[in-house]
């Protein structure tokens, strides 16, 4: 089996697309709104509250933005781990990078948004999203971990060349 060219390069991208629309489900079960509310939400990041009431253009956008901020999140723990040996004891590092997303997440990246307001959690609420940012994290370190150290991981890269 061969491994990849561009182990940090396939590390963030499947990282960033896997956890990333496993964040949009996440979201999904946690709000109680279709993934197609979650994905217009995501583009009113961007577009303001009139993305709710948009066409379906508008959860394309959100798709789109919604894997490219997972990508670049992925791609900063990558840059990290390959620095900092992150990926050594990856499920811890994976869950304290989960813990950072949240916070920048929801006490910076949404109060700067067209939406531009901090998140008000109930008990509940709180803890789901807490708990989907640590498996958000969680998935980023271990594609970092299969793409950066795969002997250590158990075998070779998951994906070929």
């Amino acid at each position: 089996m061969n491994r990849t060219r561009y182990p940090a390069l396939a590390a963030a991208l499947w990282g960033g697309f896997v956890a990333g629309t496993l964040d949009i489900g996440a979201a999904s079960l946690i709000s109680g709104y279709n993934p197609v509310v979650i994905l217009k939400y995501i583009a009113g990041g961007l577009l303001g509250k009139s993305a709710l009431a948009g066409p379906p253009s508008v959860a394309v956008l959100g798709l789109v933005l919604q894997w490219a901020m997972s990508i670049l999140i992925a791609a900063i723990f990558v840059f990290a781990a390959r620095r900092l040996a992150g990926t050594r004891n990856w499920p811890v590092w994976g869950v304290a990078y989960g813990v950072v997303i949240f916070i920048v997440m929801n006490y910076v990246v949404v109060p700067l948004s067209a939406l531009g307001k901090v998140p008000h959690f109930s008990t509940y609420s709180f803890i789901a999203n807490l708990a989907a940012m640590l498996l958000f994290g969680w998935i980023v370190a271990f594609f970092a971990r299969i793409f950066l150290h795969p002997a250590a991981a158990g075998g070779t890269s998951a994906v070929q060349s």
